[in-house]
This record gives structure tokens, C-alpha cells and sequence, in this order.
């Protein structure tokens, strides 16, 4: 198995976003985010894989793994985002490397935000989130969670940035608070890049068979 110049494919379907990305060895070559009003993974995912690999001058034949958001997010975006990762790992053969949603958000966050406390949040609808908090230093203060929102919710890190899809319903709720709540960070394929090439090396894969999504199911008051 080569180290060098690893060829991976990132694939992002927890939310409304449809963001496919392609890295060669840690560096992203390009990504494509799709922000739609309603969910059009179904339509258009195997198009954009299709369009990244056309402008990076790349085949799906030298591609050396693909990586995937597992969850938590959306039921049916995940489905098909595994569906489709699986199929053509399996076709051609090579590893599947899942991604835990938040993780990836965290990492867009960090690119961003180098010395704060980040708190990565995706909608669940109603007052209901999906979350996960790290420290500056990268240690995890709250794994990954579904959680009801309150006005304290998370007091035990302040202060902290929150980001991602669920965090500008929290922009009244937290408006006394010592948290800046940012609307620009939003989920990408890009996130995954780094992850995904750190357990490629690693040989941290899973198996085609077994591999679900993660669904937080049961919530818990913040």
C-alpha cells in the first residue's frame, strides 16, 4: 500500500449540503459544495463526483480509497452517501474510511478558530442539536451527543465558538452569553481531508458489510 500521494475521495451528505471532495496526499485538489434549499443527494452526487474528477485530471481507477460522513445528520443523506462510497469501493476495490460528522465540522472550525474552544452543532430540528466540544488543545470536552437546547446548555466551556448548521437558531437563545456563534463555518467535503489521509497511513478502514451510519437517536437537556 503506497504512502505517497494518496488519492482519496470525500463524500458529504449528513445535512442539505452535497459536497464532494478529492485530495492527493494530505492537499485538497478541489471540492464542490451545494447548498440547496431541499436535499438533492439523490440527483446529483454521482454528477459531482464525476465533475471533481474531470477537473483534477483524475479517474475513478486511481482513486486509493474513498472516505465518507457517517453521522450524526440527516437519515437520508447518510444512506446515500454510504450507498454510494460503498459501491464504488467495492467496484473498484479499494478501502472505505468512515468520518464522524462532527469530527469533520471541527475541523473547518479549527482552520478558523486556532486558540478557542470550538462546539460543533448540527440542526435536529426544533430546539435539538447534534454536538461535539474540544478544547484549544484538540481534547474533547463533550463527545458526540443529540441534545435539547436550553439558554445554559454547554455553560461548562465557556467561552467558546459554535458553528455549523444548527447554530444560528441558538443566536437569541445565547445572546447574554460568552459564546460568538459563527454562520459562515459550514459543513464541506475539505473537512474530511485530513482525517481521512491520518487513518489511510494508519490503515484504519472498515468493512463494506458492516459499516452504518451513526445515528444519535436519544436526546438529552444541555
Amino acid at each position: 500500500m503506497s504512502f505517497l500521494n494518496e488519492l482519496i475521495l470525500h463524500i458529504e451528505t449528513a445535512t442539505k449540503i452535497c459536497s464532494v471532495g478529492l485530495s492527493e496526499g494530505g492537499e485538497l485538489l478541489n471540492c464542490i459544495d451545494r447548498d440547496p434549499e431541499d436535499y438533492i443527494h439523490g440527483e446529483y452526487l454521482t454528477l459531482f463526483i464525476q465533475e471533481i474528477l474531470d477537473k483534477s485530471h483524475k479517474t475513478l481507477n486511481e482513486l486509493n480509497a474513498i472516505s465518507v460522513s457517517i453521522g450524526p445528520g440527516s437519515y437520508t443523506g447518510l444512506r446515500i452517501g454510504l450507498a454510494v462510497a460503498k459501491g464504488l469501493c467495492y467496484g473498484l476495490n479499494i478501502p472505505i474510511i468512515s468520518i464522524e460528522t462532527l469530527d469533520s465540522l471541527l475541523q473547518i472550525g479549527k482552520q478558523k478558530y486556532l486558540n478557542d474552544t470550538l462546539c460543533a452543532v448540527i440542526d435536529a430540528r426544533r430546539m435539538e442539536v447534534y454536538s461535539k466540544i474540544k478544547s484549544p488543545q484538540g481534547n474533547l470536552l463533550s463527545d458526540a451527543s443529540a441534545t435539547i437546547v436550553e439558554d445554559h446548555s454547554f455553560s461548562f466551556c465557556e467561552p467558546f465558538i459554535c458553528f455549523g448548521d444548527g447554530a444560528e437558531k441558538l443566536i437569541e437563545l445565547w445572546s447574554n452569553r460568552s459564546v460568538i456563534i459563527d454562520k459562515d463555518i459550514k459543513l464541506s467535503a475539505s473537512g474530511q481531508v485530513q482525517l481521512a489521509l491520518e487513518k489511510y497511513r494508519n490503515q484504519v478502514f472498515d468493512g463494506l458489510a458492516y459499516l452504518k451510519p451513526m445515528y444519535l437517536k436519544e436526546f438529552k437537556i444541555g
